[in-house]
C-alpha cells in the first residue's frame, strides 16, 4: 500500500518516495540547481534584457582581445574589466605582464560580470537574486582559471621550478582528499594540534556533567578575583575551545589572568539517542543547570554570561526566560557575533528557505541529526575562494601541504545538530524570525525580550558572513536595559579570537540609534583588541575582589580535566 505520510490529499509524501526522493537532498541540500531553472525561465520571460546583458558582454570580449594584441605587441593597454580589489588567486604578476594570462583574466571577468548582469535582467525578488547569485557565484568560482594546473602561472612556475615534483605532490594530495575527505582539499594539518596540548589549555575542571553539557570550572591564577563569576556559553555547532584556543589567543585564558572565575559549557556531540532533543532542552540543561551549577559552587547571588554565535541567539533566549519567571541572577550578558534578529540574515539567509529546510529535515529524518560535514561544507561554501579553492591551488596545484593554524584545527572539529532542535532554530529563528518579534515559546513560556533588564554588551565583526555585523546590531534595539554595541574588524570567528598582540580595530559609539548606518557614522575607531574595552566594561559589573573559589563543591566534585570527554567526542 502506498504511505500518504499524513498527507490528506492522498498524494504519496516524500517517505513514500525513498529512496529516489532522498536523492534529490544528497546531491542538492539546498536547492540551488531548481533555484538555477527557475533563473533560466526569468530570462526566458524578459527576452531584451537577456539580449542586453549579452551584448554587453560581447562588447567586453571585443574589447579585450584588442588590449590582449596591444599587450602582446608591446603595449599597455587597459582591458574593459578591473580585477577585484584583493583577489588574491590573481596576485601573481603574470596575470598582468603576460600577455596570454592577461587576455585570459580579462575574459574570465567578463563571463562574471555577464552572470551578475544576468540576475539583475531576470528581475527576481530579492531573495530569489541573492540565492541565484550566490548559485552563480560557486559555479564562476569552481571555474576560475586558477583552478587548474595549465591556467595557473604560479602553479606552472612551481612545477618548472621543481622539475614536476610539485605535480606530483598535489597528484598525492588529490588522491588523498578523495579517499579521506570527501574529494575536499584539506584545510588543516591536524597532526600538529592535541587538546589539552596546544589547543584548549587553560587549567580547570569538569565540575558539573548531565547528557548534554560538560561544565568547566577554570583554575585562578591571580591571588584576588571578582566577586561575580562568568559563564561563557558557546555554539554547539563546534566545540567549545573556540573561546580557549592556543596558549596566548584564548579569551577564557585571559579572562582568567584579568581575575575572573570562569566557567564554560561544552557540549555533547548529539548521535541517533538525541533525535528527539529540542531547543527547550539545550536551554534548560545548557545555560539554565549552569547557573544553578555555578551559583552553587561560587555563592554568588548573581553571574556574567559570555555568548557567542549561537550561543549568544541561546543567551538571548535565557534572558527571556529569566525574565519571564522573575528570576534576577543575571547581571550582564555579552553576546559575541550573535543573531537575535534574523529578518536580514545574510548569505546564510539563501541556505534557509522553506524548500531547502525540508531537505535538510529529510536527510536528518535517516539517523536523527545532521551530519557534521553538512553543516561545514555549507560554512565553507559562503568562503569558498577562501575555504576550498584557495585550497584547491595551494594543496593539489602547487603541491604544498595545508598550513598549520589552530582556527582552522577548531573550524575541522565540527559537531552534529539534533534534528528535531536543528529543524525548530531553522524554522523559528531563520524563517520566522519569533524571538525578535516575541512569538517564541520555549519551555512553556512566551518569550519577550524587551522584558530583560540586564546590562548588555554586543559585539559584532565588520567582514561577519555568519552574523552579519549590521544584523546583530539590531539586537541593540530588542532589551529592555542598557546596551553597549563594539564593532571589530575581521570575520565571524578571527573577530573574536582577538589576543593583546592583535593589529586589529575596532569601533565603540555612546549611542545605538535605531539604524546601524548611524551607529558607524559617529563611532569612533581604536586601535588594537576590542578585549581591553569589554574588560572596562565587564569589570564595572563584575562585583568586588575577594578570595577565589575552590574548583567544584562538595555536591559538584570535579570529574576529571579540562577540556573535559565531550570535546573529545569525534563525528
Amino acid at each position: 500500500m502506498t504511505e500518504t505520510n499524513g498527507n490528506d490529499s492522498g498524494e504519496p509524501g516524500p517517505r513514500a518516495l525513498e529512496p529516489e526522493w532522498g536523492v534529490f537532498p544528497v546531491l542538492d541540500p539546498v536547492a540551488l540547481g531548481q533555484t538555477l531553472v527557475e533563473l533560466g525561465l526569468a530570462l526566458a520571460q524578459r527576452p531584451s534584457a537577456t539580449l542586453a546583458a549579452c551584448s554587453r558582454w560581447a562588447e567586453g570580449l571585443v574589447a579585450a582581445s584588442a588590449a590582449t594584441v596591444d599587450r602582446a605587441v608591446g603595449g599597455s593597454a587597459a582591458g574593459p574589466a578591473d580585477g577585484h580589489a584583493g583577489d588574491r588567486r590573481f596576485r601573481d604578476p603574470a596575470w598582468q605582464e603576460n600577455p596570454a594570462f592577461f587576455g585570459m583574466h580579462q575574459g574570465y571577468l567578463l563571463w562574471s560580470r555577464l552572470m551578475s548582469d544576468l540576475v539583475e535582467a531576470a528581475e527576481l525578488d530579492e531573495r530569489q537574486a541573492g540565492k541565484s547569485r550566490f548559485a552563480l557565484d560557486l559555479i564562476v568560482n569552481a571555474l576560475a582559471p586558477t583552478n587548474f594546473l595549465p591556467t595557473n602561472p604560479a602553479a606552472l612556475r612551481q612545477a618548472f621550478d621543481t622539475g614536476g615534483t610539485s605535480v606530483a605532490r598535489g597528484m598525492r594530495n588529490l588522491a588523498n582528499d578523495i579517499a579521506t575527505n570527501g574529494g575536499i582539499p584539506q584545510q588543516i594539518d591536524l597532526s600538529e594540534f592535541e587538546l589539552g596540548v596546544n589547543l584548549a589549555t587553560t587549567p580547570g575542571k569538569v565540575v558539573y556533567r548531565n547528557s548534554l553539557m560538560e561544565l568547566i570550572q577554570y583554575k585562578p591564577v591571580t591571588k584576588t578575583v571578582y566577586s561575580t563569576p562568568l559563564i561563557c556559553s558557546p555554539p554547539w555547532i563546534n566545540k567549545y575551545y573556540i573561546m580557549d584556543l592556543s596558549p596566548g589567543r584564548s579569551f577564557i585564558e585571559w579572562a582568567v589572568s584579568e581575575g575572573h572565575t570562569v566557567f564554560a559549557i561544552s557540549y555533547a556531540n548529539p548521535d541517533e539517542s538525541h533525535r528527539d532533543v529540542t531547543l527547550d532542552d539545550y536551554l534548560i540543561d545548557g545555560p539554565r543547570t549552569a547557573i544553578d551549577v555555578v551559583s552553587e559552587i561560587t555563592g554568588a547571588s548573581k553571574v556574567n554570561l559570555v555568548g557567542l554565535c549561537l550561543g549568544g541567539t541561546l543567551t538571548g533566549i535565557l534572558l527571556a526566560y529569566l525574565a519571564a519567571h522573575g528570576d534576577e541572577r543575571v547581571r550582564s550578558a555579552t553576546l559575541l557575533n550573535t543573531m537575535l534578529d534574523f529578518d536580514q540574515p545574510g548569505e546564510l539567509g539563501y541556505f534557509v528557505d522553506e524548500r531547502t529546510i525540508e531537505r535538510v529535515e529529510q536527510r536528518m529524518a535517516q539517523h536523527g541529526f545532521l551530519e557534521a560535514s553538512d553543516m561545514a561544507t555549507t560554512f565553507s561554501l559562503l568562503r569558498a575562494n577562501d575555504l576550498i579553492w584557495s585550497y584547491v591551488a595551494n594543496n593539489w596545484l602547487m603541491g604544498e601541504s595545508p598550513p598549520a593554524f589552530d582556527i582552522l584545527a577548531w573550524n575541522a572539529d565540527s559537531t552534529r545538530m539534533p534534528a528535531t532542535m536543528h529543524s525548530f532554530y531553522l524554522r523559528s529563528c531563520y524563517l520566522e524570525n519569533q524571538l525578535a518579534t516575541g512569538k517564541m515559546e520555549i519551555a512553556s513560556t512566551r518569550l519577550d525580550l524587551g522584558a530583560a533588564k540586564e546590562d548588555i554588551y554586543v559585539l559584532a565583526a565588520e567582514e561577519d558572513h555568519i552574523a552579519p555585523w549590521k544584523a546583530a546590531y539590531a539586537a541593540t534595539q530588542l532589551f529592555g536595559g542598557d546596551v553597549t554595541f563594539v564593532l571589530t574588524s575581521s570575520g565571524h570567528i578571527a573577530g573574536v579570537v582577538n589576543p593583546l598582540d592583535s593589529k586589529r580595530h575596532y569601533w565603540t559609539g555612546d549611542k545605538t540609534p535605531a539604524e546601524p548606518d548611524g551607529w558607524r557614522a559617529e563611532a569612533e575607531e581604536h586601535d588594537g583588541t576590542w578585549w581591553v574595552d569589554w574588560q572596562a566594561w565587564i569589570g564595572a559589573r563584575s562585583g568586588r575582589k575577594q578570595k577565589p573559589p575552590q574548583l567544584g563543591s562538595t555536591a559538584h566534585p570535579p570529574l576529571g580535566d579540562a577540556p573535559g570527554a565531550y570535546a573529545r567526542q569525534r563525528v
